[in-house]
């Protein structure tokens, strides 16, 4: 597969009447944007805001992130599954509006109401502490406020809120149709290879619930289940065939835009043909509830890197408690394949001090940590307050505390702020310790 990604650049975005860019300038025609979102029955009433990078602003009920795009050429279209028929996507030339992003956010009651399977929603600010941890806040976003229909079962509202901003995402992109990129085309494609260079796989671990009405991760709108490790292209990250559930805001497990800009197959990607050869991406369904069904998934996922003649995989995860010993025992299985490992993941301990794993096996002898998703944030008074909810409980359990969402916010843990966790080693801090 050959994709060209052609970039458009946005500084600026303004609600208007059409749909435009123009060097960084955006125009929207919110109306026909809102129009099109309420064609939806279970979607009683949208609103579009635009935040911008230093503004004093909260932003409540957040459900997912996603980056613009569209194809202008080759099979199939961006979020195949969701928005249209499922058709192969990656190859072609597709238009990205950098720099910003649409921010979901949905007013949802679900009719889970207790253990992990309950809805979530995550918070945003665009300035202050909170906007130092998180990687949205340097966008400039638009903000897409959805109220829906009361009563709708978990996957139904998923559906709904999914089809709305991958939508009103493509729609945005679609004003660069016909234009000429103002920045260079990257050409992605892994069809020619160095000889002597090691060939490495990304092993993407995904953390799902088998008992949920969504696991959490899909692939062509298809979730993701009892499935064994599932080769997929690195191109159709980038076209959206990857996608995550719009109930749950849980910010330590990564959004479309995260998947969208997976900044490990971007980095083996620039090392490609350089130091190494990227072989491919592996979609590891992690969680199994027993033990033999961990240890076949480890078995399975390694036999898959050999299959694709790999001397390396760099090995990530999503997700959080017992399904690290699926991680843990696939990179076992693929040292004593004969396959080197290097772990990328995020800690629980608040100063780093705390056992980062809870389970270890003695091949894992490479670890890049991606930092803490426990420490604790103070977040001042907000000047003004977009999105879902004018108060915000701070845990998702029955009796947990509510507070109002333009006053300051103490959180335990980072895990409410969009972006707050560094999932894959997408921002820029940086630590040595030996």
């Amino acid at each position: 597969m050959r994709l060209e990604m052609a970039e458009f650049p946005v500084t600026d975005i303004r609600l208007g009447t059409r749909f435009r860019y123009h060097s960084g300038n955006l125009e929207v025609n919110g109306e026909e944007l809102k129009e099109s979102v309420l064609q939806d029955k279970c979607i009683e009433e949208a609103r579009l805001d635009v935040v911008v990078p230093g503004e004093k602003v909260r932003v409540t009920g957040i459900r997912d992130v996603v980056e613009p795009r569209v194809k202008v050429d080759g099979k199939g279209q961006v979020f195949p599954g969701i928005l249209g028929p499922v058709a192969p996507v990656g190859e072609g030339r597709t238009h990205r509006l950098s720099g910003m992003a649409v921010l979901a956010a949905a007013k949802y009651e679900g009719i889970i109401r207790s253990g992990t399977d309950m809805e979530r929603s995550a918070i945003l600010d665009m300035w202050g502490p909170g906007a130092a941890t998180s990687r949205f806040s340097a966008l400039v976003n638009l903000a897409l406020t959805l109220r829906l229909t009361e009563g709708l079962a978990e996957l139904e509202a998923h559906t709904v809120i999914q089809r709305a901003e991958l939508g009103v995402a493509k729609r945005l992109a679609e004003a660069t149709l016909g234009l000429e990129p103002e920045k260079n085309v990257e050409v992605y494609d892994l069809s020619k290879e160095e000889r002597n260079l090691p060939r490495v796989v990304l092993v993407q671990g995904c953390m799902t619930e088998s008992h949920s009405p969504h696991s959490g991760v899909s692939y062509y709108g298809l979730p993701v289940r009892e499935s064994l490790a599932t080769v997929i292209h690195p191109n159709e990250l980038l076209d959206g065939a990857v996608g995550v559930n719009c109930t749950r805001g849980v910010c330590h497990h990564p959004t479309t835009w995260d998947w969208q800009n997976h900044p490990l197959v971007l980095g083996l990607y620039r090392e490609h043909r350089r130091r190494l050869n990227f072989a491919g991406v592996i979609l590891e369904r992690i969680r199994f509830v027993t033990h033999h069904g961990k240890e076949v998934i480890a078995h399975n996922t390694a036999q898959m890197g050999s299959a694709l003649r790999a001397d390396g995989a760099l090995v990530t995860w999503v997700g959080g408690g017992n399904a690290f010993v699926d991680v843990m025992l696939t990179i076992q299985a693929c040292e004593q394949g004969g396959i080197k490992t290097v772990l990328v993941g995020y800690e629980s301990g608040v100063k780093g001090g705390d056992a980062p794993l809870l389970y270890y096996v003695p091949e894992a002898d490479a670890v890049v940590s991606t930092g803490s998703r426990n420490s604790p944030i103070e977040l001042p008074e907000a000047e003004r307050v977009v999105g879902a909810y004018e108060n915000i409980q701070i845990l998702n359990y029955p009796g947990a505390p509510v507070v109002r969402a333009q006053g300051p916010v103490t959180l335990d843990a980072r895990d409410m702020i969009i972006g707050g966790v560094d999932i894959w080693g997408m921002q820029s801090w940086s630590c040595k310790d030996y």
